[in-house]
């Protein structure tokens, strides 16, 4: 059985799951996701206890079995904390700021670059070149991160570009001097 998809998880206070076939619905204080998972996975609340049962020791259900488990968890974890994914941004004169609701990037082009916030996504800007993206839904933050760091990718040369908080760029070294040619 899977190691994941066993382990029961627990319901904080203030936080309530509703299961109705296979579409689970989280409310917390942060606010509510809705999702729908494979039906033939068992989801069951009980005694402030979400569980993930599988019917089968089939490969689609022990695959499906730890993912729907982690799933959940991540929506409940997503209606308490919350989740931010953090871009910093490298070069002379590459930047950010906001316009209302969007998030304008400068960052070499001819023409700023203005990305607008998905339902449920705030932007914050603790300075010019850190960009915090902030929401419930961990796979919408890493999408729209993922997003924002494809408009200038950092390049290998300089490191120039938007790359995620503690991301490791891969340095080349760049070409050799014309010191022995003549």
């Amino acid at each position: 059985m899977s190691r994941i998809g066993r382990m029961p998880i627990e319901i904080p206070k203030g936080v309530e799951v509703q299961v109705d076939g296979n579409v689970v619905r989280v409310k917390g204080p942060k606010g509510e996701l809705v999702q729908s998972f494979h039906p033939d996975m068992q989801i069951a609340v009980a005694e402030g206890r979400v569980v993930v049962t599988r019917p089968s020791d089939e490969r689609l259900h022990r695959s499906l079995h730890g993912l729907t488990r982690t799933l959940i968890a991540n929506m409940v974890e997503g209606v308490t904390k919350g989740y931010a994914r953090t871009l910093e941004i490298e070069g002379v004169g590459y930047r950010a700021s906001k316009s209302g609701e969007k998030l304008v990037l400068t960052v070499g082009y001819s023409h700023p670059v203005e990305i607008a916030p998905p339902p449920g996504i705030e932007f914050e800007l603790p300075s010019p070149t850190r960009i915090v993206v902030k929401g419930l839904d961990k796979q919408r933050v890493g999408e729209v991160a993922a997003m924002i760091r494809a408009v200038r990718k950092p390049e290998p040369y300089q490191g120039k570009g938007i790359h995620y908080e503690n991301e490791k760029i891969r340095r080349k070294a760049g070409k050799t001097g014309k010191a022995g040619k003549k």
